[in-house]
């Protein structure tokens, strides 16, 4: 999977409190990964700072109302702090009584955007472009990004336990990396990949050693098949683990307390959550999402692009570094070829979103991915605020810290690109009628 890299990462880490005035931990965390914490910024900056049709404090009330879908109270207090010295009107931040009606008008989208994308449809699109207080398209476009990015980010904050900042309520500070790695060797043999917040014990019994020994070995086995499978087997494999994830369930799957004051404010319709794909009714009218049928590459790249210009790009760079990156080790086992584990585990989080790859085979889902590393992914997608220590803790035990952290990069960003499938897909079904 990965390893920690060390080139460019302080330089990065520079740019980053340039921009910010501050090193968060996201930034802290992410710099595990500096080739794809140079792209992340790059897009973050943009959509939040770039040219693009939305006001800057508009910018930063979607992130807002979109994190309080999640209830990350990082993110909220990050972007409640933008907000202001962005110029935001502060009586906005009592709640969403307060706000305009045109980003009120923005609500149901973010809600569906979040839970269950494939209920978007042009009917949503349409609603937002008529009446007096009307989004233009490009408008539109870009909220979704945002929509989309911070939704997406609540996974990766969550899902890595990642604590408030030092300025905020509850906060302390970070052991930081750069002073702990930056002088490491290329081989990284002599220095431990430790988690960077609380350093718990890195054991690795006999059992995990042999866990990861095992998959190296379906990797191979899988690797040297030939297999032609038909069309209709092939759907047969995706719709069980499709039914599967149902089983699963959540992996923190407590009832949660109602959201504390400061984030109730930014939630209507708290109760909306995510719904099983599998599930979305006897009679299917909702289709699986064919992959082929609207891609990325082919469809919604060039529609973001032509209504955002140049966001497309920044995506398609992060999308694709998320997925390709590799360092060719896993765990202890260098020269590794990590694309059978890395296509499972973006191809499965799609799966939860009722996306399915025709020329991927998904019973490599059910061999490569252990059950409770998929009820960690699920759980992590769609109900990152469940998301425990304990289940960080309980995956991938002996992979390194920075592998664990290259899968939260791959549930952002394969999260995020479903969602803008399914709102850009809608989007072009309401321009072209």
């Amino acid at each position: 999977m990965g390893q920690i890299g060390n080139i460019n990462t302080q330089s990065l880490f520079i740019d980053a409190f340039l921009q910010n005035n501050r090193l968060d931990h996201v930034t802290q965390l992410m710099g595990y990964h500096p080739k794809y914490l140079d792209v992340f910024l790059k897009t973050q900056h943009f959509i939040l700072r770039g040219d693009g049709p939305l006001p800057y404090d508009y910018r930063h009330y979607i992130a807002i109302m979109a994190v309080a879908r999640h209830r990350c109270s990082y993110l909220i207090n990050l972007q409640k702090q933008e907000f202001v010295l962005q110029g935001g009107n502060e009586k906005w931040l009592k709640g969403l009584q307060f706000i305009p009606q045109k980003l009120r008008d923005l609500y149901e989208l973010n809600k569906i955007l979040a839970h269950r994308p494939w209920l978007i449809s042009k009917t949503h699109i349409e609603r937002l472009t008529k009446g007096k207080e009307s989004w233009s398209l490009s408008e539109v476009v870009h909220a979704i990004v945002l929509l989309a990015h911070f939704h997406a980010l609540c996974s990766f904050v969550l899902g890595a336990g990642i604590t408030a900042e030092l300025d905020h309520e509850n906060g302390h500070t970070l052991r930081p990396q750069s002073i702990c790695h930056d002088c490491v060797s290329d081989s990284d043999d002599e220095e431990e990949d430790k988690p960077i917040k609380t350093n718990p014990p890195h054991t690795l019994t006999q059992e995990y050693e042999s866990t990861v020994e095992v998959l190296l070995k379906k990797m191979r086995t899988l690797s040297e098949q030939a297999r032609e499978t038909s069309e209709q087997e092939m759907v047969k494999r995706f719709r069980k683990v499709e039914s599967q994830t149902i089983e699963l369930g959540i992996s923190g799957a407590t009832e949660l307390s109602p959201p504390k004051a400061d984030i109730s404010c930014f939630i209507e319709d708290a109760s909306f959550g995510y719904q099983d794909f599998a599930k979305r009714g006897q009679s299917h009218d909702i289709p699986t999402f064919r992959i082929q049928d609207y891609t990325w590459d082919y469809h919604a790249f060039s529609l973001v692009n032509r209504l955002y210009n140049d966001v497309g790009n920044l995506l398609d760079d992060k999308f694709k570094t998320a997925y390709a990156l590799t360092y060719y080790t896993m765990g202890r086992n260098k020269d590794v070829d990590t694309s059978l584990f890395r296509s499972a585990v973006w191809n499965y989080i799609h799966c939860i979103y009722g996306i399915r790859h025709d020329d991927y085979d998904y019973s490599e889902v059910n061999q490569l991915l252990e059950r409770c590393l998929k009820a960690y992914i699920k759980t992590v997608c769609v109900y990152p605020e469940r998301t425990t220590r304990s289940d960080y803790d309980s995956i991938m035990r002996d992979f390194r810290h920075s592998e664990k952290i290259h899968v939260l990069l791959m549930i952002n960003d394969a999260k995020m690109q479903a969602e803008l499938l399914y709102a850009l897909r809608a989007v072009m079904t309401y321009m072209t009628g």
